[in-house]
């Protein structure tokens, strides 16, 4: 894991943008990882939905998003982005969830500047801010707490008025984080993300969703601003659409029939091949033959 961060900070230094498919579960992150995405950004809006079938409004704990992340890491093998909401709690909350994430596998990990519960800004009204002192105090205690210096400390402001944002952006930069991210409700135009990068002194971390400002950004635009970039709910939707509509249309039928439904289902030789169920199976077959001597 320390080579593999260590090529990802050099990498947010000087190299590619890493585009991330977002993943709420294992098995999202796994068809993130077997896709020509770079990197896996473990969504908390997306853990809370999978794991809870709630809103994210950190209800799910700092444990359950790190056996989450862990479950990823023991399937895939490209990094994992995670988004670490508050940090659970005080600053010293902040030091353990920095430290479990990277026993888990993290790569690299956001921290937000809300209160705590914080409120997804993808779904919710404005959100209240802890003080730039407060935020700085938890940037501070999770670069402490990491014993890899190459695991990504990326600090995101939910502050919705420019000006303040820049203010936290430079701030938080200048305590060490090594990535700023903002909100998409925060800015509206291009030249305010190059404003953005520029003042902070760091390249930022984006976050794609439908339905926002953002999506008219060019592929160049967001390479020159960023180092990441991911599609937080992209899948997570898509999975929520795609059910949906296929369960509505066999409860309408009640029948055996399987043909034309609104999405056509991955076949069970493709989801085995998925899932690694074939070298499962050889590796069971190798013990039991006493092949494994």
């Amino acid at each position: 894991m320390t080579s593999s961060r260590q090529a990802l900070r050099q990498r947010i230094t000087h190299g590619p943008t890493l585009w991330c498919g977002g993943a709420q579960d294992a098995l999202s992150a796994l068809l993130v990882d077997q896709s020509d995405f770079d990197g896996i950004f473990s969504t908390g809006f997306g853990i809370s939905a999978a794991l809870l079938g709630q809103p994210d409004m950190e209800l799910y704990t700092l444990s359950e998003n790190v056996a989450t992340v862990n479950r990823m890491a023991n399937v895939v093998r490209k990094p994992i982005f995670v988004d670490a909401d508050t940090g659970y709690g005080s600053v010293l909350n902040v030091g353990r969830a920095v430290r479990e994430f990277e026993k888990a596998g993290a790569a690299a990990l956001q921290l937000e500047d809300q209160v705590s519960p914080k409120r997804c800004p993808a779904a919710a009204a404005p959100s209240t801010l802890v003080s730039i002192d407060d935020a700085l105090a938890r940037i501070k205690a999770a670069l402490d707490a990491r014993t890899d210096p190459d695991l990504l400390i990326v600090a995101r402001t939910d502050a919705q008025d420019p000006g303040e944002a820049l203010e936290r952006a430079a701030r938080y930069a200048e305590a060490g984080a090594d990535l700023i991210q903002p909100i998409s409700r925060t800015f509206n135009s291009f030249q305010q993300l190059v404003q953005l990068r520029e003042t902070c002194g760091r390249r930022l971390s984006l976050m794609l969703m439908a339905d926002t400002w953002m999506t008219a950004l060019t592929r160049e635009q967001i390479e020159s601003v960023a180092a990441f970039t991911s599609y937080p709910i992209a899948g997570l939707l898509t999975t929520v659409h795609t059910v949906q509509a296929n369960l509505r249309e066999l409860a309408r039928r009640r029948s055996g029939d399987f043909a034309d439904l609104p999405f056509a289902q991955t076949s069970m030789t493709d989801f085995k091949d998925l899932i690694g169920w074939h070298a499962l199976e050889e590796r069971q077959a190798r013990y039991e033959t006493g092949g494994a001597r």
